[in-house]
């Protein structure tokens, strides 16, 4: 790796040929070589919508369309808890005439009883099946009802070390294991990686309540680490792409660009590329 260009990595990941130059792609094809078949990716490739925070949903799909993605996990900004069903309606029929698909929405932070039950009016009017929430431990019991009454599941999103609540992946599953399977986690792998845990690890323990996947890198494993490009970071994402395609995950991961918020694009396009590279050598 060290003898080749990142602009010669990258168009190795792009052509879909970096298995020599992956760390852990080796592991991969040599598993398909005894196996005799080829590991199946079951995942789909989404977009969270905070990634263009910084612009209107219009442009939020022009970019999403640009990076060759078809599914959008859109945030409030986009999208406000507020609107009307009508005014959701509108905004999930303008991204089917793009050729998009409404995947997610969220985070959704749910700290009443009032906020519970917008957030589940709101996803039914946008025809979701998941959403992805942060309510407060108090109000888990209503959500879980929530989630029975309207057959929409909810995956709880956790914010690594400054988050009181749902830190790691652990700190929420601990909380609906016992609830409806529709209670699920949405892990996102910078901030896990964040308080020293390995993503990979966290989803292989967590496989069976695993609804969405917040993806992106990290500087480093600390809470001090700060959004990088994939690839760039301390992640190992071959592993975690391995890994989500061993436990036979078939929802959809979600990029979720932090950084470089009035000009997402180049960095998102450098991460979907080396991500699409590592699922070619699977």
């Amino acid at each position: 790796m060290a003898k080749k260009s990142r602009r010669e990595f990258l168009a190795l990941a792009g052509a879909g040929t970096l298995a020599g130059f992956l760390p852990n792609a080796t592991t991969a094809r040599e598993k398909n070589a005894t196996d005799g078949h080829a590991l199946p990716v079951l995942f789909t490739l989404g977009i969270a919508s905070y990634s263009f925070r910084a612009f209107p949903l219009d442009q939020a799909i022009t970019m999403t369309k640009r990076l060759g993605i078809k599914k959008l996990a859109l945030k409030d900004v986009h999208l406000p808890l507020t609107s009307s069903n009508d005014e959701i309606r509108r905004a999930v029929d303008k991204m089917k005439a793009e050729g998009l698909a409404l995947s997610s929405c969220g985070v959704v932070y749910m700290t009443n009883e009032d906020e519970v039950k917008n957030a589940f009016r709101y996803a039914k009017a946008a025809g979701l099946s998941c959403m992805v929430g942060s309510p407060n431990e108090s109000l888990l019991k209503l959500v879980e009802r929530m989630v029975k009454q309207t057959g929409i599941a909810l995956a709880i999103h956790n914010h690594g070390p400054t988050d009181n609540l749902y830190p790691s992946p652990e700190s929420a599953y601990r909380r609906i294991e016992r609830m409806d399977k529709r209670m699920g986690l949405c892990i996102d792998v910078g901030h896990t990686q964040r308080l020293g845990l390995d993503p990979a690890r966290e989803v292989e323990r967590f496989a069976d309540r695993l609804l969405d996947v917040h993806m992106k890198d990290v500087s480093s494993a600390d809470a001090g680490g700060t959004e990088v490009e994939i690839g760039r970071g301390v992640i190992d994402i071959p592993k975690l792409l391995h890994t989500l395609a061993r436990v036979k995950y078939s929802n959809t991961i979600h990029f979720e660009h932090e950084k470089d918020e009035k000009d997402p694009l180049p960095g998102l396009a450098e991460s979907v590329g080396y991500v699409r590279g590592v699922i070619a050598t699977m």
